[in-house]
């Protein structure tokens, strides 16, 4: 499950599937990131938004609940929502990192069905060396995530281009001139 599908949401579907994960659900209120999910492999994509989403989640999971999710935003309620969608022994991984609180809204039956939080920084080591791997191997392919390449003296115009969210960007990049 992916909270939000910006660039890390979108790369996490592709290497989702690449993996061999099953089933891959794409939860995103913009319906452009929801058509990106599809696009990229996810096998039910789902609007975050839409007052069903949960119930449509244990429905697609056979009532079973998803055994990870993650929130790539950082934002409390996609945290909340992925808590409430987490199966038995469930884990939800944060990699959207903000500085906030955490909030639990039942720590009773986050406990008795075994769940955990797992925070998420960066990568360990080989990370890059697997990804780079499946690269190699034709698992992933990210050429498309690409959305812009400017020069590096336009790294504010990348920035604002990211914020205001022009031209749907996944990942815009930065090269030296030369």
């Amino acid at each position: 499950m992916c909270g939000v599908l910006g660039g890390l949401g979108a790369h996490a579907v592709k290497i989702l599937r690449a993996l061999g994960a099953s089933p891959v659900i794409a939860l995103d209120i913009a319906e452009k990131a929801r058509d990106r999910a599809r696009e990229y492999g996810a096998d039910y994509v789902l609007d975050s938004g839409a007052d069903d989403c949960v119930d449509r989640v244990r429905e697609v999971t056979g009532g079973e609940g998803l055994d990870v999710a993650f929130d790539f935003a950082g934002v409390a309620p996609v945290r909340k929502q992925a808590l409430s969608v987490l199966g038995v022994g469930g884990k939800l991984v944060l990699v959207g990192i903000t500085g906030k609180e955490v909030v639990i809204p039942n720590d009773l039956d986050f406990s008795m069905n075994n769940q955990s939080l797992v925070g998420h920084y960066g990568s360990r080591p080989g990370s890059i060396e697997d990804v780079v791997k499946m690269l190699e191997e034709g698992k992933v392919n990210f050429d498309d995530s690409v959305t812009e390449v400017l020069p590096l003296a336009e790294a504010q115009t990348a920035v604002d281009h990211l914020e205001n969210k022009v031209g749907d960007p996944i990942r815009i990049v930065l090269h030296p001139e030369d």
